[in-house]
């Protein structure tokens, strides 16, 4: 199966060997995104609520540049860096989905790149 990659300056350029996301057949991965301002580089991370945001922003742009939007959304996977941030970030989340949310599990971990406290990588199908 044939693949491609999507890149779009409205999201942060990798921090490493990986590509913001690889479209194969039609299902489009979405490498994680955590809250690095693509205008500025600087990260937001002085809230969990505009944290979550700022990745939202960035997944919504990376999703566009693939043709797609968060209807197209099946799967998502939410790392924090503290389960007790997980009520402002679910409500953050939440903004950017109607009544047909994605599968999803969230889960806590040790660290994030560059001490964030919010990642999120998506799967789509077009």
């Amino acid at each position: 199966m044939e693949k491609s990659i999507i890149r779009t300056k409205h999201a942060p350029a990798p921090i490493g060997p990986y590509s913001q996301a690889v479209r194969s057949g039609d299902l489009l991965f979405v490498s994680g995104q955590i809250a690095i301002n693509p205008e500025t580089g600087n990260l937001e991370t002085s809230d969990p609520a505009k944290e979550t945001e700022q990745v939202m922003q960035n997944l919504q742009s990376i999703l566009k540049e693939a043709g797609m939007d968060f209807n197209h959304v099946v799967k998502t996977t939410i790392f924090l860096s503290d389960m007790a941030i997980f009520e402002s970030v679910n409500t953050a989340y939440g903004k950017y989905f109607s009544n047909d949310y994605p599968a999803r599990e969230t889960v806590a971990v040790k660290t994030l790149p560059k001490n964030v406290n919010v990642e999120i990588s998506v799967i789509a199908r077009q």
